[in-house]
């Protein structure tokens, strides 16, 4: 996986990881929680847990780069994903990534397959300075 630096932070690694955030997915098109605050700098390992019966995903960025990617996604909803701030979970299964937040603002979440983010599937990120 390439590490490239985001408006909204850049990869991180494992030994870095300050804390664990779970993050609960169902079919009802929510995340729990949907905002999650971090301080600037922090790494932190999100766990994300499946809790439904359908394919969903997580997917880290701004509004502007989330709703360029879902108009991406309805033209190609096959589309892989190996990005280090997207995690593609089946149904019951766990998945995770571990993210570096370096910068400070407000950034988003969302399940970008057709239909989800319609719905509302969608978070917030807010991080703040130290």
């Amino acid at each position: 996986m390439k590490m490239e630096q985001k408006e909204w932070g850049i990869g991180g690694h494992s030994k870095d990881v300050k804390r664990t955030v779970e993050i609960g997915m169902t079919d009802n098109m929510r995340f729990t929680p949907d905002l999650v605050e971090v301080k600037q700098g922090e790494t932190i390992r999100f766990v994300h847990v499946n809790n439904g019966k359908v394919m969903h995903e997580f997917v880290l960025g701004t509004k502007k780069e989330l709703d360029e990617h879902a108009t991406l996604m309805k033209k190609f909803p096959n589309m892989e994903h190996d990005e280090p701030y997207m995690a593609h979970v089946g149904p019951g299964k766990k998945g995770e990534i571990v993210w570096n937040f370096n910068k400070v603002g407000e950034f988003d979440f969302a399940c970008l397959l057709p239909g989800h983010y319609e719905a509302g599937m969608v978070g917030k990120i807010k991080v703040v300075a130290n």
